[in-house]
């Protein structure tokens, strides 16, 4: 119950404080919240909350840091030089889907939430720029023959928002992330090849 006497140590507190932060934002929209509500979700007083973090801005603006850094970090590690091209491209594909699909939530406050506030739109483009940076590479290492003029990053700009749209889709549950994993793949190894189905 709110204001409870267990002890934690700080750093814990402060992520149960933004896990319960996130389900409630992510549930209600961001006007729609309030510090009552993420205070008994978190199972703690309000004035704790307060004391944490001095305002709802200041709060959502932490969920925004902490999932966008979670996010990029998934993203990170795909890159395995022990498979092809097109498998590490794949493998990119299913990494961000899989943590859509996972982090439910985390989505809904990046993309959803965030996206409408004008004043937390530098932190969502921040992390959004990392991912293309990230995909812009992969892109430009699997293409085996790349054309003088191929501007890879143009090229992850536009799948970062076509895997953005998508994305949005399998966290609605509106598709499979299967579904939506060889969708991407098609669309993004078809443009890379610049060949023909079957050929």
């Amino acid at each position: 119950m709110a204001g409870g006497t267990k002890r934690l140590p700080r750093a814990v507190r402060e992520q149960q404080m933004l896990d319960a932060a996130v389900e409630v934002f992510s549930e209600r929209g961001f006007h729609e919240t309030s510090m009552d509500v993420i205070a008994q979700r978190a199972e703690i007083s309000k004035p704790m909350l307060y004391l944490y973090y001095g305002s709802k801005d200041e709060l959502f603006a932490a969920c925004i840091q902490r999932e966008g850094q979670r996010f990029a970090e998934a993203f990170t590690i795909v890159g395995d030089p022990h498979l092809a091209p097109r498998e590490q491209l794949r493998k990119a594909i299913e990494v961000f889907l899989g943590f859509v699909a996972e982090n439910r939530s985390s989505w809904m406050v990046l993309y959803r939430q965030a996206v409408g506030q004008q004043v937390f739109m530098g932190q969502v483009q921040s992390t959004r720029d990392r991912l293309i940076e990230l995909t812009a590479g992969l892109l430009e290492h699997s293409t085996r023959e790349p054309m003088p003029d191929q501007d890879f990053h143009m090229m992850a700009v536009a799948l970062v928002g076509a895997g953005e749209a998508v994305a949005d889709r399998v966290a609605g549950g509106e598709v499979t992330p299967d579904f939506a994993v060889d969708l991407l793949e098609s669309l993004a190894w078809r443009g890379l090849s610049g060949k023909k189905k079957g050929e």
